[in-house]
């Protein structure tokens, strides 16, 4: 098992434990509110260079699907996939540098319907040949002759080419371009490409806890029609660990949000910008409760201040 999922999944899981011990709050307590409207469909967002619609619920597998399963993980794991297509998500993102994630995906999606699945993947390689052996390495691991969404992933250079990318996307290997940023140091190459390049797709790591994309790059995103994706939207479980031991104010249920990881996730999918969250789990019930985010409405600019303030006074 995964040593880092481990950690991950037991932050979030010993987060809960410790909040529900500390307070009486039905909110916390009762898993019915969550799941009242599970029947309502995700919101889906329009992904501005072509119209299409994508559900605004994603799955990030970084970590969480970089070592094979076996057994019981393995049902697990394969839950997890099975439940957020059956939800009617479909966003599930990747990378050729998430270990065996790759291969994990191939494996766990099998059996699905190709129509039921966005899947986005990342290269580190940018270049013509480069690029292309390790796209093609990608395609291959999962079982895929073409990926929906082909990311040069965490750019540092400004004079980034996406010239290659445009032509593996003619030849069909992939539907949609983009570029991704996990690094404030980088935020400045990242924004000269975006604003250059104009790609489909743009992932940020972006959270309650870390706005700095707010202040340049969502709007260059969206100033040249880029689809948002955010990274990290929990923190690396940072803002879990904020608001241990409290209740989730009464006033976020203004906006449907009846637990935190809901409270999290709505404030990013409040943002203008944001067309789809990426939240990764190996927990069913968690997927769960990151998929309730994607109904019901979604706080405004005043209540998106009201979270923001309440978290900064923590």
């Amino acid at each position: 098992m995964n040593c880092r999922f481990l950690c991950r999944a037991t932050s979030r899981r010993t987060f809960i434990g410790w909040s529900i011990a500390a307070t009486a709050s039905p909110v916390l307590r009762s898993p019915r509110s969550a799941w009242a409207q599970s029947g309502t469909p995700v919101a889906t967002r329009v992904i501005p260079h072509s119209k299409e619609q994508l559900p605004v619920i994603g799955l990030g597998t970084a970590n969480d699907f970089q070592i094979q399963p076996q057994g019981a993980d393995k049902v697990t794991l394969k839950k997890v996939v099975d439940d957020l297509l059956a939800q009617g998500c479909k966003l599930i993102d990747t990378a050729s540098s998430y270990g065996e994630a790759e291969s994990v995906l191939g494996d766990l999606l099998s059996d699905q319907d190709r129509a039921k699945v966005f899947l986005a993947t990342k290269i580190e390689d940018g270049s013509s040949n480069g690029g292309l052996s390790e796209l093609r390495n990608s395609l291959a691991r999962l079982r895929y002759r073409q990926v929906d969404l082909l990311q040069q992933h965490n750019v540092s250079d400004p004079r980034q080419d996406l010239a290659p990318f445009r032509e593996w996307k003619a030849q069909g290997l992939c539907r949609y371009i983009g570029v991704t940023t996990t690094f404030k140091n980088d935020y400045d190459a990242a924004e000269a490409v975006i604003r250059r390049e104009k790609p489909d797709f743009f992932q940020v790591d972006y959270s309650l806890g870390d706005r700095s994309a707010e202040r340049r790059l969502l709007p260059a995103a969206r100033e040249v029609g880029a689809a948002v994706l955010t990274a990290l939207p929990f923190g690396r479980s940072s803002v879990f660990t904020a608001v241990r031991g409290r209740s989730v104010p009464e006033w976020a249920l203004e906006f449907g949000a009846t637990t935190w990881a809901q409270f999290f996730l709505k404030f990013l999918l409040g943002h203008e910008a944001v067309t789809a969250v990426i939240p990764g789990t190996t927990n069913p019930a968690h997927l769960a409760d990151n998929i309730s985010a994607g109904r019901g409405p979604y706080p405004d600019a005043k209540q998106r201040q009201a979270m923001i303030d309440f978290f900064t006074e923590l």
